[in-house]
């Protein structure tokens, strides 16, 4: 086993290999460039980002719908609006799928009715917050904060997967046209080094690469309590220190390599980013469809 010990991040991996220079290859690619809709509203209302999650649940969705219910701030303000309108009477017969355990507290908290994902379940909207998205695709970012309790970046992006249309709630500094940061990518706990390494060896001089812990801080290798999930896997943040060339690439990249379960890049159509800034909202979207929207 290679010496890992380190106690800060430097510009020099801890995960050192001989043989990165020729696996570096894989990281050299060309941004293909794609065209978005947008469009631009005006409000007088001063918080940027009720007016995003007001407008996700006034224009998206409908009586009927099965929703998938996201994480973090802006997706609880949608949750807790969406509970407005259902005990007004002006939507109705929504069923929510909570991604995590704080969508779920809101939810019931907001007088949602839900039930728990399962495959059976044809899913017609989901939003969420994301913790970053590329600017040129709209490929998102989530699983960047603490996991509370049952909460599953594997259930999470697989009920946003699952919707038939999807939607991000973002503040405009979220919104970046090169991505830089942590990518959260779920390994196999057995041999989890090599696969750690493998990765370091790949985006070596872009990125650091660091286990996640279950408590606290620790070094690179997660300490002596790594985080498990509750499907038995570790997390690795993959810490870009450079905007990527590419996110979507970057997420090829990853589901190539043996040992990675899954990661936090969702890229997907049709999908839309709602975005607050002061006094407007800036509505991207990857259809090529317009939407008109009154506010």
């Amino acid at each position: 086993m290679r010496n890992m010990a380190m106690a800060l991040p430097s510009s020099k991996s801890p995960f050192l290999s001989s043989s990165s220079s020729t696996k570096k290859q894989a990281y050299n690619f060309t941004s293909s460039r794609k065209s978005l809709h947008r469009f631009v509203i005006r409000s007088t209302l001063s918080d940027d980002l009720f007016l995003a999650a007001k407008h996700t649940v006034d224009s998206y969705v409908k009586n009927g719908m099965v929703v998938g219910l996201g994480s973090g701030h802006a997706s609880t303000l949608a949750i807790q609006y969406l509970g407005q309108k259902l005990r007004a009477g002006t939507i109705k017969d929504v069923t929510a799928i909570p991604t995590c355990v704080s969508s779920a507290s809101e939810a019931a908290k907001a007088g949602i009715p839900m039930e728990q994902y399962d495959d059976s379940f044809k899913i017609n909207l989901a939003f969420d917050e994301a913790d970053i998205m590329e600017e040129e695709t709209l490929a998102a970012i989530v699983g960047r904060r603490k996991l509370q309790g049952d909460d599953s970046i594997i259930k999470e992006k697989t009920i946003l997967e699952a919707a038939d249309q999807l939607i991000f709630i973002i503040k405009e500094k979220q919104f970046k046209g090169g991505v830089e940061g942590s990518i959260p990518v779920l390994i196999k706990s057995v041999n989890w080094l090599e696969t750690a390494e493998e990765i370091d060896d790949l985006f070596l001089g872009d990125a650091e690469v660091w286990r996640r812990p279950a408590i606290g801080y620790a070094g690179p290798l997660g300490g002596d309590f790594p985080l498990v999930t509750k499907e038995g896997h570790n997390i690795l943040d993959v810490i870009f220190t450079s905007p990527m060339e590419s996110l979507v690439e970057v997420a090829k990249i990853l589901d190539q390599i043996d040992g990675v379960v899954e990661h936090g890049v969702i890229f997907r159509k049709p999908c839309t980013a709602i975005i607050a800034s002061e006094n407007e909202l800036q509505i991207v979207d990857n259809t090529f469809q317009i939407e008109s929207s009154n506010l």
